[in-house]
């Protein structure tokens, strides 16, 4: 893998991870217009590392609030609290099905074919979902069904070309969610999937899969942090101004571009 590969790819990486527009499809179309091979098992868990630590940052707070309140379980934050155990139910489904089929998905549905279909199909739900939501709910007032509901929802992340943010918030937003607020609960969702992911890669690594070279392994973990961070931050500011619609568009002409690529 070389420097310039190395760099594209982990930027990719950090600025589609936590956006609705499908890391996977935009890994795809940087690969092909340059003619590169594929980046390889060190090279995804150093970016998962990566995301994962700018979403942790990022929510430090929430999460050091949920924390606390889970552990000091009579005197903590009983809405934190209740947050937390919700996210830890709704990360069930994925996590499940992840451990179950993440082979055969793999084997079988990682082409660009499927990733451009489900690129624009999603994003057309993505629309619908945004264009005749209600815009009531924060974060506070998710329930436990709406929380499941966006746990099985995510289930879908696992074809790739669906985004997992985008199928959590596109459940978000059909739910009654506002959208800043069903952007929320996608990121925090996103930590024990992203370090599921990211640990089982490590363990294939240290199991001797694939060869690992320390300095391009951080590098690629720095650079998809860094970019991970200001993309969260842009994007929860952004949402406020112009809504979902931009990424609707943004996928639709993805989608396309990459059908064109490879038919």
């Amino acid at each position: 893998m070389t420097l310039l590969q190395l760099l594209v790819l982990a930027l990719i990486q950090g600025l589609t991870e936590f956006l609705p527009v499908s890391s996977s499809a935009h890994l795809i179309l940087g690969s092909r217009a340059f003619g590169w091979p594929d980046q390889g098992l060190a090279f995804d868990v150093a970016t998962h590392l990566g995301t994962l630590l700018a979403v942790l940052w990022y929510f430090r707070r929430d999460l050091a609030a949920m924390g606390s309140a889970v552990l000091s379980a009579r005197h903590g934050d009983a809405q934190s609290r209740r947050l937390a155990w919700l996210l830890v139910l709704a990360s069930i489904p994925a996590l499940v099905v992840g451990a179950l089929a993440a082979d055969w998905v793999e084997a079988g549905l990682r082409s660009p074919v499927v990733i451009a279909v489900a690129t624009i199909l999603f994003g057309i739900v993505l629309w619908l979902a945004d264009r005749y939501g209600a815009r009531r709910w924060e974060v506070s007032d998710i329930g436990l069904r709406p929380a499941l509901l966006i746990g099985l929802a995510q289930v879908l992340a696992l074809i790739p070309g669906t985004s997992r943010s985008g199928i959590t918030i596109t459940a978000g937003r059909a739910l009654g969610l506002k959208a800043p607020a069903a952007a929320r609960f996608s990121f925090l969702l996103s930590i024990p999937i992203i370090a599921a992911a990211g640990g089982h890669g490590l363990l294939r690594v240290l199991q001797g899969d694939a060869g690992i070279a320390l300095q391009p392994f951080l590098l690629a973990a720095a650079i998809s942090a860094l970019t991970a961070l200001a993309c969260i931050h842009v994007f929860l500011q952004l949402l406020e101004r112009i809504g979902l619609t931009p990424f609707v568009i943004y996928r639709l002409l993805l989608g396309t571009v990459l059908l064109w690529l490879v038919l």
